[in-house]
């Protein structure tokens, strides 16, 4: 079977006037052209000079951070898909939550959605994310995440995934991916070969997948083959090592048991492609990371992505030295001619599946896009979904519903809301809706000891979602606090009624065990502020379920 002949087959399942463009477009490119199509570079900021500079290196593609700014953004777009001689594809990590559009319809996260555990508001969700992802340009998302929360100490997977129950992330990824790709978003399996157990970041070094074999059969295997067998488009090769299968095959593997995936021929052909039989795009990670960056230095490691089975680079911190080596390599034989040809047919197998040489299908028009988002009956949707999951996990002491007559003055310990691509803590919008509810709020302050003479309610409000390159996410008593040694010792709830709520990393009782009542919402939208506010003083119900273990195996932090 020729790679002409796999492109016909699932997930690309290319006409032959597909087939034909890949063709034609292949023979048109130079080397120089062709080593463009393997990276995927990133557009952040406001730079145009800089997005122009990227532009003219002719990537396959780029992932756009997008401003609130709806103009400033469809113009970048726009500049970059006029000058590009072969179609770029735009990508964006269509996660919900902080990651929606500034400008579009605030959606849930994964994790958020697990709590909620209904697929039909995971595809509904995906839907709304698609089809405002599109009318921006987009047409692959490096979603979903199918990691497992099994570390509670991991800071990266936490509100990314769909908890820690198999059947649970199966469901919802399945979900997830129909969402996406029924609305022409390319969907993409993360992360390769599987994280979550490892309670380490792979934006800081490489991580591991300590299962067994049979244990990742039962997991991970299950998850990929069943994505794979839905048409998942792409899976995403991350900075993870899997020892136990190198091991199947060299058991004296020593050091390269723990080569990441993103350069092992073993786990991406191998594995992936031979034995799971996927036959999409394999993209990797992020390559600035400190998972492939402690590994080697990045004219060695760009070469080996390709060389190893990788069909794209993402990212690149020097993309003219980067493409340099990538292009070195393929003269001098370590990236074979038989390889790179099947790398950049597959790049531009998805560009056809998406019919992007249709310019139409590129960069909708400007002012269908406008119409496409924060549609009110998107919006609708997305905020009753949003209604359903805050989670109380506990109140041993009956303090919920909340009442004014009762709490009326309240100390909120504000943690601020903390945002990796953000310089400074973003604002809660809590006290506000507090205010309105009738209740006197107080912002925590250094001089302010909480006693019953001065406040009736004690609230904690956490804002750290899943948040890369931090090591942990941890109640950090002393910072919060800001009052020094023992301000950072004291605890209200002995003599205040006292509720931690956490919009984010869902496992604080760990830090917190004995307090009352304790909330995980998932995410730090004001949407989600909004509904949180609603469950706690009794307009509704809480109805989300835990996706995960809140009590991080503390059999006292249930009292």
């Amino acid at each position: 079977m020729t790679i002409y002949d796999q492109l016909r087959e699932p997930p690309f399942s290319l006409d032959e006037t597909a087939i034909a463009w890949v063709r034609d477009v292949y023979a048109s490119l130079s080397l120089d052209e062709k080593v463009g199509q393997l990276f995927t570079l990133i557009m952040i900021g406001t730079d145009e000079e800089e997005f122009k500079r990227l532009g003219a290196l002719r990537p396959g593609g780029v992932t756009r951070f997008f401003t609130p700014d709806l103009d400033f953004e469809r113009r970048v777009i726009s500049d970059l898909v006029e000058r590009s001689k072969v179609p770029p594809i735009i990508s964006a990590d269509l996660e919900g939550s902080r990651h929606s559009f500034a400008f579009g319809t605030p959606v849930l996260g994964q994790l958020g959605l697990a709590a909620v555990d209904d697929v039909e508001a995971t595809e509904k969700s995906s839907e709304i994310l698609a089809r405002e992802g599109r009318a921006m340009g987009v047409r692959w998302s490096f979603t979903p995440v199918i990691d497992v929360n099994a570390a509670f100490r991991s800071p990266i997977v936490g509100t990314r995934s769909y908890g820690s129950d198999i059947d649970k992330i199966e469901r919802h990824s399945v979900a997830h991916v129909h969402g996406l790709q029924k609305n022409g978003i390319a969907a993409t399996a993360k992360h390769w070969p599987g994280e979550g157990f490892d309670d380490r970041d792979q934006h800081l070094l490489t991580t591991i997948n300590p299962l067994s074999m049979a244990q990742w059969e039962e997991t991970f295997g299950r998850l990929y083959r069943r994505l794979i067998g839905e048409g998942v488009l792409s899976v995403m090769s991350g900075h993870i090592a899997l020892p136990a299968y190198i091991r199947s095959k060299y058991p004296d593997a020593g050091l390269e048991a723990f080569r990441p995936a993103s350069v092992s021929r073993l786990l991406n052909v191998d594995l992936l492609r031979n034995q799971l039989r996927f036959n999409g795009i394999i993209v990797s990670d992020a390559t600035p990371m400190g998972g492939l960056s402690a590994w080697g230095h990045h004219t060695q490691t760009m070469p080996e992505i390709i060389a190893n089975g990788c069909d794209m680079i993402l990212f690149s911190d020097a993309p003219e030295e980067d493409m340099a080596a990538v292009k070195s390599a393929v003269e001098d034989g370590r990236i074979t001619a038989e390889r790179l040809e099947e790398a950049v047919l597959r790049v531009l197998a998805l560009k056809a599946h998406l019919k992007l040489f249709r310019p139409s299908d590129v960069l909708p028009d400007a002012a269908e896009a406008r119409n496409v988002l924060a549609q009110p009956e998107s919006v609708a949707a997305s905020k009753e979904f949003i209604a359903r999951s805050p989670t109380l996990v506990k109140d041993v002491d009956g303090i919920f519903p909340l009442d004014p007559a009762r709490t009326k003055r309240v100390l909120l310990v504000d943690g601020g809301i903390i945002h990796p691509l953000m310089p400074q803590p973003l604002k809660f919008s809590l006290p506000e809706l507090l205010a309105k509810e009738g209740f006197e709020v107080t912002i925590d302050r250094p001089d302010i000891v909480p006693s019953p003479e001065d406040f009736d309610l004690v609230i904690y409000a956490l804002g750290d979602e899943s948040l890369l390159v931090r090591g942990r996410i941890f109640l950090d008593w002393h910072k919060m606090g800001g009052g020094g040694l023992f301000k950072a010792m004291y605890r209200p709830w002995t003599n205040i009624p006292s509720v931690i709520i956490s919009f984010g990393h869902p496992y604080h009782l760990y830090d917190a065990p004995r307090v009352p009542a304790y909330i995980n919402a998932y995410s730090t939208m004001d949407s989600v502020q909004e509904a949180v506010v609603d469950c706690m003083v009794g307009r509704k119900p809480f109805l989300g379920t835990n996706p995960v273990d809140p009590f991080c195996g503390l059999e006292d932090a249930r009292y």
